[in-house]
């Protein structure tokens, strides 16, 4: 269940009880869902019941109370709390999450291209005598066709204009030439693409170092980085004799007795046992939830990119997903230590594991990005 997906179910369910006269209020035309700020308050959480309220004449607990009961009964919906004066603070299960996975790896390069701007006919252009203005133009023209927008005949200025650029030490203004000269190709997109669009890009020459260190301070190194080493930990469970199978949430492990299937249920990890009734229960791991979050999401990040011409939001994104994805790697292991036996619990981490590196290759990619399965 991605954010659209629980954003049209929150819709649904404040329907569904106005319909059933619960409520007294008129159904509004979408509800906003965001990552909470702690891991203990759910997957996700939204404010819709103290919108609703004043209008509904009722306390923001009550009106939470009377969607909390509706909203845990949505397939996908592991639990919902009332947190506060009324939030609703809402865990996915962990099937609603094992789709995502799928959808990614079934999608791959596709993943976060959507419909959502299908009305929508323009095209993007700069003004003449900029550095960076061309190249978010054509950023952001890519992703209002990733977001269904059609190209228009009319070019839509974009807007705001860039702030001045710093010069080289000639004196002279950088040009894109001049700047990937210094940078490279990717570290110059980076450069000039991650800083909001009320932001000049830093490109002094500390600046210019920082862009080229190949240290956990550099984001550009840190999201490329933790691409190449979800591609790395695929290589080494095929070199294991381990292989993620979506089929029926299956591990199949290859060794000199033939090949071994075992169903996500069967691994002795809590996080792998099914809760006391109904669908499997939420990830045990806060690192798996984080990052599992991230990428569910993705689409909606390249949507609101495209929406605000701001491909800064997709560059913030996926840091947090760099980010999010080595504490998952450190805290969560994908592949078996020491006389460990490959479990489900791997082959679910190691599609978790994919599905990030197809994101963050996505992502890059919508930049105009290299991502190396190597570094």
């Amino acid at each position: 269940m991605t954010p659209a997906e629980l954003s049209r179910a929150l819709l649904t369910t404040v329907r569904r009880a106005v319909d059933a006269a619960e409520l007294a209020v008129e159904v509004p035309e979408k509800v906003v869902v965001q990552r909470p700020p702690r891991a203990d308050c759910g997957d996700y959480a939204t404010n819709v019941a103290l919108q609703l309220a004043g209008p509904a004449g009722r306390t923001p607990h009550e009106v939470a109370e009377i969607l909390r009961r509706r909203l845990a009964r949505e397939p996908g919906i592991a639990g919902v709390r009332i947190a506060g004066a009324g939030f609703l603070n809402i865990t996915l299960s962990s099937r609603a999450y094992g789709v995502v996975v799928r959808r990614v790896r079934a999608e791959r390069e596709r993943y976060g291209y959507g419909e959502g701007l299908a009305d929508l006919r323009v095209t993007v252009a700069a003004a003449p005598g900029t550095v960076r203005g061309p190249l978010v133009a054509e950023v952001v023209n890519g992703l209002l066709r990733a977001a269904g927008a059609d190209p228009g005949t009319a070019p839509e200025p974009l807007d705001p204009a860039e702030p001045a650029a710093p010069a080289d030490l000639g004196g002279a203004p950088f040009t894109r030439a001049s700047l990937e000269a210094l940078l490279g190709r990717d570290a110059t997109r980076w450069a000039l693409l991650r800083p909001p669009a009320e932001d000049a890009p830093r490109l002094d020459a500390p600046a210019r170092a920082a862009l080229l260190a190949q240290t956990e301070a550099n984001p550009l190194f840190r999201v490329r980085y933790a691409r190449a080493r979800a591609r790395a930990l695929l290589r080494n469970a095929r070199d294991l004799g381990i292989s993620a199978d979506d089929e029926a949430d299956t591990c199949t492990v290859e060794g000199s007795g033939g090949a071994h299937r075992g169903r996500v249920g069967d691994a002795a990890s809590p996080a792998a046992q099914p809760g006391p009734s109904g669908p499997p229960g939420p990830p045990h791991h806060p690192a798996e939830t984080e990052l599992l979050g991230l990428i569910a999401d993705f689409p909606r990040v390249v949507e609101s990119a495209a929406r605000r011409r701001g491909p800064d939001r997709v560059a913030r994104h996926l840091e947090r997903l760099a980010d999010a994805f080595a504490r998952f790697h450190d805290e969560c292991p994908v592949l078996p230590k020491g006389d460990e036996k490959p479990s489900a619990v791997h082959a679910a981490r190691l599609r978790l594991t994919d599905a990030a590196g197809i994101v963050l290759a996505d992502g890059l990619r919508l930049l105009g990005i290299s991502a190396p399965d190597r570094i």
